[in-house]
């Protein structure tokens, strides 16, 4: 089976001839429904994804490096450098030492940051990967090579090929939803959600946390629910009559969104609706209802999983910490960041895991790359690391997950990886797996080539695996 049996039958004109399915048919297709035409036997069900826009530092979070003390301040060794590129970093810059605190956390060891208090208290529920590692520097085309797989925008996100490899268990919501956080960083914006050249309806809905949560979710002054319903069932019915003439897939997913959509009018605002929560639901998460948070945004990705949406990614910018002044320094913008983050990140892991969630559900935390062991000088008042695209750092709990395990590893000064590099790619092809998912398998025909998420590479990383 090579994923949906769309690509199998070519295009959506032809899979209609072939079967003789008519345009109502195509589009309960379209509309999300379960497909549960896995390859083989899925560990996750789910997947939440918390995307840390601006790339954390792994040097001051989870990679101790004592020569980086011991060599403080001194020039970097040529042979390290030499031939390297770099975003910023001109001349021959000096090392930097963290300025922060570690220590072995949990029965695994694992050292974590004073950073992250709440974080080091689960360490053995998660699995560290320290040997990521991409092609990427600059955040546009690193955080569209970490979401598409690719480094140049068009093709589709991770979200958008679960969804359709999977299909949602969720009837009134999407089945892959996005929630953005934090200030705005440089970055690919909703590129990263895009679905490329798949059908549109397998791209990623953005949904707003303050305010109204989708632009037009309510229904006008006047229009009651009974008129509005009326009105979308004249505008499907107009659109069905348009693919019955053309045969146009669009057409046909340009009708589930519509009548989604007004599944969206009652379910979205309950969804949304955190206040009923417990009181000690809001205090392990530190979420305050109405409030565009970081932690509203992770109880509503537990909410959404619940209620079957496949694939949640949360976007959290402001981790580009280059030391230009004191919101963007390592020794005040990165405890910032750690602040709005720890806590519900934590919090999340621990609630899945109540609920019975944890066991199929694949939590993923991380950047697009890592920083650099030298100090990039932008104001001696402060201190900064530049992008590092050949070691950073992410961790994965939940379904399938071995907890309690580090791979990779990284030479004494946190530059090369030394034992067990993971590419982008190969991340790729762990999460497709862990779904039930061959990365090989799950492909889409464009322009007359087999397309797929990790493109002519990726391979599973079973050390990872439970």
């Amino acid at each position: 089976m090579n994923g949906p049996i769309e690509p199998l039958l070519g295009t959506r004109r032809q899979f209609l001839t072939q079967l003789g399915l008519g345009p109502i048919a195509l589009s309960a297709l379209l509309a999300g429904e379960p497909r549960s035409r896995t390859h083989f036997a899925p560990r996750a069900k789910n997947v939440i994804w918390l995307f840390m826009s601006g790339a954390p530092s792994q040097l001051d979070l989870f990679e101790p490096k004592p020569a980086l003390h011991r060599h403080d301040g001194k020039p970097v060794p040529e042979e390290l450098i030499a031939g390297q590129r770099f975003a910023f970093l001109k001349g021959k810059p000096h090392l930097l030492a963290s300025p922060f605190a570690f220590a072995p956390r949990g029965q695994c060891g694992a050292p974590v940051s004073e950073l992250l208090p709440h974080l080091a208290t689960i360490v053995d529920k998660l699995a560290f990967v320290k040997s990521m590692h991409t092609e990427q520097f600059n955040h546009g085309p690193a955080q569209v090579f970490m979401n598409t797989g690719h480094a140049v925008v068009g093709r589709p996100s991770c979200g958008s090929w679960v969804h359709y490899g999977l299909g949602s268990a969720a009837v009134d919501l999407p089945g892959f939803v996005v929630l953005v956080s934090g200030k705005i960083d440089p970055g690919a914006g909703a590129a990263l959600w895009s679905s490329g050249f798949l059908p549109t309806n397998h791209q990623g809905i953005e949904l707003r946390t303050k305010g109204e949560p989708v632009p037009n979710v309510r229904n006008p002054d006047g229009v009651d629910r009974s008129a509005r319903g009326r009105s979308i069932d004249l505008v499907c019915d107009l659109n069905r009559l348009r693919l019955q003439a053309l045969g146009d897939p669009e057409i046909a997913t340009r009708i589930a969104a519509y009548e989604l959509g007004y599944r969206m009018q009652a379910s979205v605002p309950e969804l949304v609706d955190v206040q009923n929560e417990p009181a000690e639901v809001h205090a392990l998460y530190g979420t305050e209802p109405g409030k565009n948070s970081f932690a509203n945004n992770c109880l509503l990705a537990r909410r959404m999983v619940e209620r079957g949406v496949r694939f949640v990614q949360l976007y959290h910018r402001g981790w580009d910490h280059h030391g230009s002044d004191q919101s963007d320094d390592l020794s005040h913008g990165l405890p910032k960041m750690c602040g709005q983050t720890d806590r519900a990140a934590t919090a999340l892991v621990l609630d899945l895991e109540r609920r019975g969630l944890l066991d199929e559900t694949l939590v993923v935390w991380g950047g697009e790359f890592g920083r650099t062991p030298m100090q990039e000088v932008r104001d001696p008042k402060f201190l900064g690391r530049d992008h590092h695209a050949k070691a950073f750092t992410i961790w994965l709990a939940g379904a399938g997950i071995r907890p309690g395990t580090t791979i990779g590893a990284t030479d004494e000064l946190g530059y090369h990886i030394t034992e067990q590099p993971v590419h982008v790619n190969d991340l790729h092809a762990t999460m497709l797996h862990l779904l039930g998912l061959d990365h090989e398998r799950l492909v889409h025909r464009f322009q007359g080539r087999d397309y797929r998420l990790t493109d002519v590479a990726g391979t599973v990383v079973r050390q990872l695996l439970a």
